[in-house]
């Protein structure tokens, strides 16, 4: 784990450890981006109200630091909760860093059916919110602008999500990239401008307006890839 998120996640460990005592069974820190605060997961043996409430008065402290409110779960309440969240609980098991106690994913898996459902709902959800959004902007150039760029980090955790439905790991972007192309049958060009989107921080590396109509076409595609899903 990087020296900047192990650092980050120093006080909440301690914290925790306070505050549950034996009852921490395990803390992992989880999540593909770089910047931000640091996600973490907290699996305890029993959780209480004084337990939250302890929790509460340190957030502002972990904040500082650099890492993000934990969350805070049994580890039966995880196990139930896969087929609930499987895109969610699924990227955690599968990039994860133990920062106490012993692995405690060994031998938990995802079901290929939960994942493509849930696969299915967030493509079809983002292509509707696009349609939406873009008539709710009036075509206006800022608005359109916006709307690209906020919702390129989805695209590409969309695209990620497809990648493990498909049993592959694309961590890095040209990893997507070449998935798009192969398996989903996407322009790669359009598919690497908005991942060059959702990378950046700053001056936008592609004009957002004029990429949004192949967008467009490439969340409809999205939207007919995942209906006819099959096991390659």
């Amino acid at each position: 784990m990087e020296t900047e998120r192990a650092s980050a996640v120093k006080p909440v460990l301690a914290d925790l450890q306070r505050v549950f005592g034996d009852r921490l069974e395990a803390v992992v820190v989880y999540g593909w981006r770089s910047h931000g605060p640091v996600p973490t997961l907290a699996l305890v043996r029993t959780l209480s109200i004084e337990d939250l409430n302890a929790c509460a008065a340190r957030t502002r402290a972990w904040r500082r630091a650099g890492a993000a409110t934990p969350l805070l779960l049994r580890r039966a309440d995880f196990v139930r909760s896969l087929d609930a969240f499987p895109i969610e609980y699924g990227e955690i098991i599968q990039q994860h860093d133990v920062v106490f106690g012993t692995d405690p994913f060994h031998g938990l898996a995802i079901s290929r059916d939960d994942l493509r459902r849930a696969c299915e709902g967030q493509v079809k959800s983002h292509l509707l919110h696009l349609r939406e959004d873009y008539l709710e902007s009036g075509g206006h150039y800022s608005d359109v602008d916006a709307l690209v760029r906020e919702s390129a980090p989805a695209f590409e955790a969309l695209l990620r999500h497809l990648a493990r439905l498909d049993g592959q790991t694309a961590n890095s972007p040209g990893d997507l990239v070449h998935h798009a192309e192969r398996r989903l049958l996407l322009d790669p060009r359009t598919v690497g401008d908005l991942i060059a989107l959702a990378e950046t921080v700053g001056p936008a590396p592609v004009d957002p307006v004029k990429l949004f109509p192949a967008y467009l076409e490439t969340m409809e595609r999205l939207a007919d890839f995942v209906d006819q899903w099959r096991e390659a």
